[in-house]
């Protein structure tokens, strides 16, 4: 008796589980990533309910200012850290375990590995994605490799040195099923996103032309050599570039010098002004545009006639140059009934009552973003795109890339946004990519 007695409540018990689970199934519909599983690339994701591991690549003066801001996030750890500079991986990991100590909250800190060679930290199966803060250069190399070993990717712009290795970095993130977040932080500031929304919904008219104040173009590595200073790969940090170029410490300081380093000014390595603030000033213009999968048709270096600045020209008649006035680093719109001036911190308006203007429910908006990193790591958690995906870094890129070659080669140029090529032109087409070594090189 006592046997059926001990069945007929299991059973009870069972029944009531049972029934409780679909109940339960009625109110919560849990989407596959909360609960864990594969993506269909068959990476694992990540539960919400976890902190997310992050693997820093590049601990330079940058690489210190993005692990401070994804620590204030309070949803991450730093695992893993790859830099070729011992003298900076120090003084990053000092930062990232004082900041440890100043927030408590963070729990506490753990030893941090450091790798001087990036793939071993890719190889790792606890990093969930990466922070490329490296030079330019380096990128498309670094981030083709971190998709394909199933890390999501967090780039700092310029997303890609070139318009080929852009596009090679959003192949990848597609083939692999990764989440891309591009540095164009701008876009999750709301100054920007108002001036793009008045934009969007025609508050000064139709838009006639865009003036955008950025620095100049790249020009030839030029700098004499210098002793390379101690604890420095110089081998690394040159990395994919096929001609080795010798050390000099404007592209790689000693820690002693708390700057930017200038290696962004030469074309072996970067794009001059016309990436490193272009890549955020064009990049609002684009979005105020409403052309973040395209972008200009033509671009027209300076002629010393028509054209004084670079012009560029989009299909619907609207003209952009690069050109100084009164704003350093900053955009101003012109339309038919407005002027929108936009900078940093820093929003006017014609007419004035725009710059307060509340966009209504029923108008257009743009992707809704207040934080960079926070947006980051919820696109990795709800395996979404975030505010500045792998697409929009490359067409922002590429404006500034096709700026640059038209600088360089001092001519008009017809472009192709859809093939991604200029029209009757193969010295141009040459310059959309380069030759890079088969130790560090990728396939564009």
């Amino acid at each position: 008796m006592k046997k059926d007695e001990e069945k007929n409540n299991s059973v009870s018990r069972r029944a009531f589980m049972g029934n409780t689970a679909k109940v339960m199934a009625g109110f919560f519909i849990l989407p596959r990533h909360v609960l864990g599983g594969k993506s269909k690339a068959g990476f694992l994701y990540t539960a919400p309910s976890d902190m997310i591991n992050l693997g820093l690549i590049g601990g330079g003066k940058q690489g210190k200012i993005l692990s401070s801001y994804f620590l204030r996030t309070e949803q991450i750890r730093f695992v893993a850290l790859s830099e070729v500079f011992s003298a900076k991986s120090e003084l990053t990991l000092k930062q990232i375990k004082d900041t440890y100590t100043k927030m408590p909250q963070l729990g506490n800190y753990s030893d941090i590995a450091v790798y001087n060679d990036f793939r071993e930290l890719l190889s790792r199966k606890d990093v969930d994605a990466v922070v490329i803060a490296t030079p330019d250069h380096w990128h498309a190399a670094m981030a083709v490799r971190a998709a394909e070993a199933g890390k999501d990717i967090y780039c700092e712009k310029p997303m890609a040195l070139t318009i080929k290795e852009g596009r090679a970095m959003v192949n990848a993130t597609r083939k692999y099923d990764r989440v891309f977040q591009t540095g164009s932080m701008q876009r999750s500031w709301p100054e920007f996103r108002q001036a793009v929304e008045l934009i969007r919904n025609g508050y000064i008219g139709e838009i006639k032309s865009v003036k955008v104040n950025v620095g100049p173009p790249p020009k030839p590595y030029d700098l004499p050599a210098e002793p390379v200073p101690e604890g420095l790969d110089w081998s690394k940090w040159l990395g994919p570039n096929e001609k080795v170029s010798v050390y000099n410490a404007e592209l790689a300081p000693p820690v002693t010098k708390d700057v930017y380093p200038n290696w962004r000014n030469y074309l072996e390595f970067g794009g001059g002004m016309v990436t490193d603030w272009g890549a955020h000033m064009f990049d609002i213009v684009q979005w105020a545009l409403d052309m973040d999968g395209s972008g200009p048709v033509e671009v027209i270096a300076p002629d010393g006639g028509e054209h004084p600045f670079l012009t560029y020209k989009y299909a619907n008649g609207i003209i952009m140059t690069h050109q100084k006035w009164e704003w350093n680093n900053a955009i101003h719109f012109m339309g038919t009934e407005g002027e929108i001036k936009v900078q940093r911190g820093k929003l006017e308006t014609s007419p004035a009552s725009l710059k307060e203007k509340v966009i209504g429910d029923a108008e257009k908006h743009v992707y809704h973003s207040t934080d960079h990193y926070k947006d980051f790591l919820n696109a990795m958690r709800n395996r979404t795109k975030p505010i500045c995906d792998v697409e929009i870094g490359q067409r922002t890129a590429t404006v500034c890339n096709i700026g640059n070659i038209a600088y360089r080669l001092n001519r008009k140029l017809t472009w192709d946004p859809v093939k991604e090529q200029f029209k009757n032109d193969a010295e141009a087409n040459l310059l959309t990519g380069r030759q890079m070594n088969k130790t560090w090189g990728i396939r564009i």
